[in-house]
C-alpha cells in the first residue's frame, strides 16, 4: 500500500459498507480485478482508492489511462447509488476525461461527486490525483441514464 494521502474521514460507515457490496456483486469481475477500496462515501460522493498495480501500466510504467477511466467511470456509479440509498440499475451516457498528468508508481485516489442527480439522468464531475501528493493527474465529467 502507498503511503502518504488518505482520503479525509470515512464518511456514513453504512454507505462505505454498501459500497463494498456492490463492488464485490455488481460489477464485472474484470472491474472487480481492479480492486478498488472506498475510503469514503457519502450521498453524493464517493471516494476509492485504486492501488497501485503493475499490470495497470503501460510502457514507461505510468497507469494506463483505460484503468483510470474505469475507476472514473465506476467511482461515480457508487456516488449516484449513495445519493439514492440504494444500487439502481444505470448506464453511461458521456464520460469525458481530460488528462493532465501521469501517474506513476502510487495508488489512485478517486473523488466523485454528483453535481445533479435527476430521474432519467444524473450528473457528476470526478477527479483522479495521486494518493502520493494529491496533485491532480484527470478530470471526468459524466452523465447517466438512470434505467
Amino acid at each position: 500500500m502507498t503511503e502518504g494521502r488518505t482520503a479525509a474521514g470515512a464518511g456514513d460507515e453504512a454507505l462505505v459498507a454498501a459500497a463494498r457490496g456492490w463492488l464485490a456483486e455488481l460489477f464485472a469481475p474484470w472491474v472487480q480485478a481492479l480492486s478498488l477500496r472506498p475510503e469514503r462515501v457519502l450521498p453524493g460522493e464517493a471516494v476509492l482508492r485504486l492501488p497501485f498495480d503493475a499490470r495497470l501500466c503501460r510502457v514507461g510504467g505510468t497507469v494506463c489511462g483505460q484503468a483510470l477511466m474505469s475507476a472514473a467511470d465506476t467511482a461515480m456509479v457508487i456516488a449516484i447509488s449513495a445519493q439514492l440509498g440504494e444500487f439502481r440499475p444505470m448506464t453511461t451516457v458521456t464520460l469525458t476525461t481530460s488528462f493532465m498528468r501521469a501517474i506513476t508508481d502510487d495508488d489512485v485516489l478517486v473523488t466523485a461527486r454528483v453535481l445533479k442527480p435527476g430521474r432519467t439522468l444524473s450528473f457528476g464531475e470526478i477527479e483522479l490525483a495521486s494518493a502520493r501528493d494529491a496533485r491532480i493527474a484527470a478530470h471526468v465529467t459524466t452523465t447517466y441514464a438512470m434505467l
